[in-house]
């Protein structure tokens, strides 16, 4: 008999074994958000009201319908650095599979590399490039510098080589504000004729653009080109000269080439734009993820061109948008 409630009471221990161990197990699966077969990707996105960055947010979207098996995490950091921090850490935690990153500034950016790099997971940076990127799994985007190249060339064309140039900053201290910025004074220096006369930020936002423009035209200073460093600021420069009447008088250039923008460039308002392919870099960026989490080797820059958008072959980038 004893030895009988022995052999029960040892089958009543494992059994207790075998249930904790399997509660662990089912609660560590639970925390990494994996699941048998799927693939995580963690993406962690500036600003999910940007206009621009909703069109590259589309592009990763549409790719991961074509994925069998993966699965995308979105979070949002409404343009805060600390929150991004944040949710890259929580998918740490979650011990996703990869990371894709559009940071919200270039300070934050190499804490949050480092933070997935401590982890064994990849992270795949996407449009925004900052110092210490090769440390990165891969980059993916356009080279900003070249937009504010190309965009301002252009403009010189049609100025001739001379004029005062207004600029319309994005968010200061962004990659693509600083780039933009910077290749649009390259080539201002070319050009003894012209001279950068007004400069100031609306955070690549349509109502601060024309709110800036508004106060730039009560200042009375003689502006012929107004350079924008994105196509929302542009347009909202654009209301305001047409309110004040003087939107014949002065150039206006943006750079992405979104839908709304070419229209305007179609109704020959906007003179120039750059084409940025947002949903070619938010795919690109995702299946690079995805083969960084499958282990394939995957390539350190991946870059995408700009293209020079004008009236004579705006209709072209209207139908990529269709």
């Amino acid at each position: 008999m004893k030895g009988r409630m022995k052999w029960i009471s040892l089958v009543v221990l494992l059994f207790s074994f075998s249930l904790l161990f399997g509660c662990n197990k089912q609660q560590e699966t639970a925390q990494s958000g994996d699941k048998p077969g799927k693939i995580v990707i963690g993406a962690a996105l500036p600003d999910f009201d940007d206009k621009w960055l909703s069109y590259l947010q589309d592009g990763m979207k549409e790719y991961a319908k074509t994925q069998k098996d993966v699965e995308v995490i979105y979070v949002d950091a409404m343009n805060d650095a600390n929150k991004q921090l944040s949710q890259v850490e929580n998918f740490v935690q979650q011990k996703v599979d990869a990371i894709v990153l559009i940071p919200v500034d270039t300070v934050s950016a190499p804490q949050m590399v480092e933070k997935a790099n401590q982890a064994n997971i990849p992270i795949v940076v996407v449009n925004r490039i900052f110092d210490g990127v090769d440390k990165a799994t891969a980059y993916v985007g356009s080279e900003s510098i070249k937009a504010g190249i190309m965009q301002m060339e252009e403009v010189a064309k049609i100025l001739g080589g001379k004029g005062n140039i207004a600029i319309i900053n994005g968010q200061m201290g962004q990659e693509a504000q600083i780039k933009r910025t910077e290749g649009n004074k390259q080539v201002i220096k070319k050009y003894p004729g012209m001279k950068v006369v007004l400069e100031g930020t609306a955070e690549w936002d349509r109502a601060k653009g024309m709110a800036l423009m508004e106060n730039w035209l009560q200042s009375g200073k003689k502006i012929d080109a107004v350079v924008s460093n994105n196509d929302e600021m542009a347009i909202g420069a654009i209301m305001a000269l047409e309110a004040a009447g003087k939107l014949n008088d002065v150039v206006v250039a943006g750079v992405d080439a979104t839908p709304d923008a070419l229209e305007y460039v179609k109704q020959g308002k906007l003179k120039v734009t750059v084409y940025q392919n947002a949903k070619g870099q938010g795919q690109a960026g995702l299946e690079t993820a995805i083969k960084a989490a499958k282990g394939e080797k995957v390539e350190k820059y991946n870059w995408i061109p700009y293209e020079l958008v004008t009236k004579e072959n705006v209709d072209e980038y209207i139908k990529k948008w269709q």
